[in-house]
């Protein structure tokens, strides 16, 4: 008699190890399609409001203006080499709080609360952010995101690339007008403030989403207007 008639017939379920890589196929390819999804997102609504922001605060860009000129002598707008997304560098605009060559004696050096290099309106321009008003070209140009790292000049990178773990983590996305820790955390004032900075930059990375970016965006604002946070 044949045996087969006591077996059955072979079952036609998959084996477990081609299960797994099913499982992990689709699951790679929805991760795939929700980041790809979502950076295409986000530069969409990084556009629409920039563009939004410089329509809506050009009075205060004029205000900005106009303080920088009556106070001091020299250019409006201060440019800065910065490293942005993979390491490339940018120029960051920004309205000018310090005196012209403030760094010429002493070389880079962080700006730090009651800067004796700063402008007489400069400690205003930075406690209520005016001064971070014109990246929003640096988001329209591409260079930066409204959420996200803040970038760092390329001096402060070579040096933390190789004394803080996961720095070049921060590097593999667009830096933000604000981001994270700036919302979470003060002032870079030592090499401790900065590692804890980028605790926060990395668990943003880890978890991004565009829920996450509405939230840190709101939260600016109240910091902006209680006159907090970091530059």
């Amino acid at each position: 008699m044949d045996s087969h008639i006591f077996n059955g017939p072979k079952s036609l379920a998959p084996e477990p190890s081609t299960l797994v890589m099913v499982v992990s196929g689709l699951a790679w390819m929805t991760i795939s399609t929700f980041r790809k999804t979502y950076w295409m997102t986000k530069r969409t609504v990084d556009v629409m409001l920039s563009i939004l922001g410089i329509i809506l605060l050009s009075p205060l860009f004029l205000l900005a203006i106009v303080l920088i000129k009556c106070t001091s002598k020299g250019s409006v707008i201060y440019k800065q080499t910065r490293v942005g997304k993979y390491a490339q560098f940018f120029e960051i605009y920004k309205f000018r709080t310090m005196k012209i060559d403030a760094e010429k004696s002493t070389g880079p050096v962080w700006a730090k609360k009651n800067d004796k290099r700063l402008i007489p309106v400069g400690q205003f321009l930075r406690k209520t952010h005016l001064d971070e008003l014109p990246q929003f070209f640096n988001v329209l140009k591409g260079e930066m995101s409204l959420v996200g790292p803040r970038p760092e000049r390329p001096v402060f990178v070579e040096k933390f690339l190789t004394v803080i773990p996961d720095y070049e983590k921060r590097l593999t996305v667009r830096p933000g007008i604000t981001g994270l820790a700036q919302v979470r955390h003060r002032y870079d004032e030592t090499l401790a403030d900065v590692r804890k900075k980028v605790k926060y930059d990395v668990l943003y990375i880890k978890n991004y989403c565009l829920w996450t970016d509405l939230r840190i965006f709101l939260r600016t604002f109240r910091i902006v207007l209680t006159g907090q946070g970091a530059h």
